[in-house]
């Protein structure tokens, strides 16, 4: 769900980081985090192969840790064409065959189906329908005030159960509601950080 759901760190206020700025306590359990956090998550994603790769992701780190995934992004890329929906729709049987088979990415039957099955879905929708209907979903950042702590921080919303239902009602997997919303706060529709954190947007 997201590095903002684990268990990493207290589930406290900002702490300061090794340039002495304040930052979301789970951006410091691993030295990946601090990048990540800093430079990708909570900032807008448009795209729909970016959304198609960063949707995948989300469905792989289900019951696991993100930054098993977040390492191992650099295989998932190589194995899955770059996301590219039109080049990961027409994968074949081989293809499945070589993904199992692939040390460089999680290697879980389900997910991996899943992933491609959503090529197939996505492969024959208009360009931009997916950043479209995803970002349609996007709260009103007015509508609720910087999370103080980690405690403050939601693992699901009204918002991400309807882009739930709405993803799965066009044939999408994997995309339950509490994927959706760390897909939200991964993709820049709302912003986690929390309120003292240097990451922040204005």
């Amino acid at each position: 769900m997201g590095p903002a759901g684990e268990a990493a760190g207290p589930r406290g206020a900002a702490v300061a980081g090794p340039d002495g700025a304040p930052r979301c306590p789970w951006a410091l359990s691993a030295a990946e985090y601090v990048t990540y956090h800093d430079e990708e998550w909570g900032r807008p994603v448009h795209g729909d192969d970016a959304l198609y790769e960063r949707l995948s992701l989300e469905a792989f780190q289900s019951g696991l840790s993100w930054i098993t995934i977040l390492r191992r992004r650099p295989g998932f890329r190589a194995a899955f064409a770059g996301f590219e929906i039109a080049a990961v729709a027409e994968f074949t049987g081989a293809d499945r065959e070589r993904l199992l088979a692939d040390t460089g990415i999680i290697r879980n039957r389900a997910k991996i189906d899943a992933t491609l099955a959503n090529a197939r879905v996505l492969a024959e929708w208009s360009p931009g329908e997916l950043d479209a209907l995803i970002w349609s979903h996007a709260p009103d950042p007015a509508g609720r005030a910087a999370p103080r702590t980690l405690s403050d921080v939601p693992a699901v919303t009204p918002e991400s159960t309807a882009l739930s239902k709405a993803l799965k009602k066009r044939g999408l997997r994997f995309v339950g509601p509490t994927t959706a919303y760390a897909l939200m706060q991964a993709c820049g529709l709302v912003d986690d950080h929390l309120a003292d954190c240097v990451a922040r947007r204005p």
